[in-house]
């Protein structure tokens, strides 16, 4: 069987990042997610601020089970890759172009103005992209309670793939 390799990486309070743990696993579910979390409070770990998600709605859960205080915010490049999954290679730099000022507006509100406008473009085509981002709305506008500077370390899981990719490099062969 496939296995594939988890990790969990925190900021602290002072701005120091740490590795708090690698896993092993085969399935990514929730009663995996539920176990790591477990074993992360087990260890320590109080309270946990924002967590920063993929799409693994299974993760949402099981965090809420260990850390109900915890605001999720679901990552905005795995958000955008979903929508774009389905488009017309014709479409894609539109609807990404058109996707943009969504998660880049200042507010959740012209977020939303942002969303509505995408949907009357793109809706009748795309209404998948549509049904996602409202599906994920609560999770995904989580980042815009912060200020800009602290979005940026939030609002995408890009700082675990980059280690990912770092460990790879140094682990392959």
């Amino acid at each position: 069987m496939n296995k594939a390799a988890y990790m969990a990486i925190g900021i602290d309070l002072d701005g120091n990042m740490d590795v708090l743990g690698m896993w092993i696993g085969e399935i990514e579910s929730a009663k995996f997610w539920l176990s790591v979390l477990n074993e992360l409070k087990n260890r320590g770990v109080q309270d946990i601020l924002i967590t920063c998600v993929d799409n693994l709605s299974s993760f949402s859960k099981a965090l809420c089970a260990s850390y109900p205080k915890t605001e999720i915010q679901k990552c905005i490049i795995h958000q955008i890759r979903n929508s774009t999954r389905y488009v017309f290679y014709k479409d894609l730099n539109k609807v990404t172009a058109d996707l943009k000022p969504i998660y880049n507006s200042a507010t959740e509100e012209l977020a939303l103005l942002e969303h509505e406008r995408f949907e009357e473009t793109w809706g009748t085509k795309y209404p998948l992209i549509i049904r996602s981002w409202r599906t994920n709305w609560p999770e995904i506008v989580t980042f815009f309670k912060y200020p800009p500077e602290i979005r940026k370390l939030i609002y995408t899981t890009n700082m675990i793939e980059s280690y990912h990719r770092q460990l790879r490099k140094v682990t392959k062969g």
